[in-house]
């Protein structure tokens, strides 16, 4: 059977202020009238039945996605009591899968991204699904075509193509980290690479043994979780243990050690909505360059990307490339070129302690 694990702890701190420790990015609606996770659970339509997902997050978030995502059991929205990265949460996910199908495959994913449409994501999933079975000691994940010389987003270096398949499958000959600019404008420009899309599908013995191999005292923490799941012991072996674990990425952990590996080169639009500039992607601009969420009013303004609240008109008078987002208790004006610098924002609020304010 397949199971979904949809990755949902991230801060979302380059969206601040509309993004918070209360309400990250993944639960904002950044397009349609869904918040982000809700928007990920949806795409999935009837690929994955309720019972057959999990999502993992921070364990603070467990009520305000429980709340936005009713219909997905409780005791699936799994409340990380320590932050450790992709893997421990992947290899935890992989366990309890296993715990009731042996033989389950995985499709993981991350719960920030915008892809359309989904009838072709859901199609693209099937297929990766059908070259793991063909080949169950195989990983498969996905690749974006890049558009540009991205220097924010990892690679995965394309290798020789795969027979006989319903869709674009390579080889991968490595995964590449996010590169600087010359780098990036090689990768980009020699066409055999691409942005890695974080969407994994695999089976859980496959990802269990190679961590098991890669990683075994994170594997041994991992396993006494799975065991005590489901029993009156279950929330403090899973703070003990998980906290003893070294945090580590799931590149890290398995991919830059597996040798069975396949990218799909993505039929699907995506976009990771990473800061501020993609709402300039997915909702547009004017003749002038803007892009405008709520009551905006703009004179003689050029390039900006303007975010407010209902009930809130903001007006922008002979302003040039700025990022203006208004919150019920903060405002943010940045130059578009210091956008990666929100980031210090929010550690000069935490070390002043504001923490209200995140």
């Amino acid at each position: 059977m397949l199971h979904a694990i949809i990755m949902a702890g991230g801060s979302g701190t380059r969206f601040w202020p509309a993004s918070r420790n209360q309400q990250p990015k993944q639960l904002l609606r950044m397009t349609g009238e869904a918040s982000m996770i809700q928007a990920t659970c949806n795409r999935l339509g009837d690929l994955v039945p309720s019972e057959q997902l999990y999502i993992f997050t921070a364990k603070h978030l467990v009520d305000p996605i429980a709340e936005q995502l009713p219909k997905v059991p409780r005791n699936s929205i799994v409340g990380e009591p320590h932050k450790r990265d992709t893997a421990p949460c992947i290899g935890l996910a992989a366990l309890l899968v296993q715990k009731n199908d042996p033989d389950g495959t995985m499709v993981v994913m991350p719960s920030d991204h915008v892809i359309s449409p989904e009838s072709v994501f859901r199609e693209s999933i099937e297929a990766a699904v059908a070259l793991v079975d063909a080949q169950p000691e195989r990983i498969v994940t996905f690749g974006i075509p890049p558009t540009y010389a991205a220097e924010t987003f990892g690679y995965i270096e394309r290798g020789t193509p795969l027979p006989s398949t319903s869709i674009k499958a390579y080889e991968v000959v490595r995964f590449r980290e996010k590169p600087k600019g010359k780098v990036a404008e090689e990768y980009f420009d020699s066409g055999n690479f691409y942005w890695n899309a974080g969407i994994f599908i695999w089976k859980a013995k496959t990802v269990l043994d190679a961590l098991k191999k890669n990683e075994p005292e994170m594997f041994a923490h991992l396993e006494k979780i799975a065991d005590a799941w489901g029993t009156d012991q279950q929330d403090a072996v899973f703070d003990e243990e998980f906290g003893a674990i070294q945090g580590k990425s799931i590149d890290y952990a398995v991919m830059e050690h597996h040798e069975e590996i396949v990218v799909v080169e993505a039929p699907f639009n995506w976009d990771d909505v990473g800061n501020w500039q993609s709402m300039a992607r997915l909702h547009g601009q004017d003749e002038c360059g803007n892009t405008h969420l709520g009551e905006v009013l703009a004179i003689d303004s050029n390039g900006c990307i303007v975010r407010g609240e209902e009930g809130h008109l903001i007006v922008t008078l002979g302003t040039q490339e700025l990022i203006i987002v208004h919150t019920p208790d903060a405002t943010l004006v940045a130059d578009k070129s210091r956008e990666e610098d929100i980031r210090k924002v929010v550690k000069k609020l935490e070390e002043g302690g504001l923490r209200h304010l995140l």
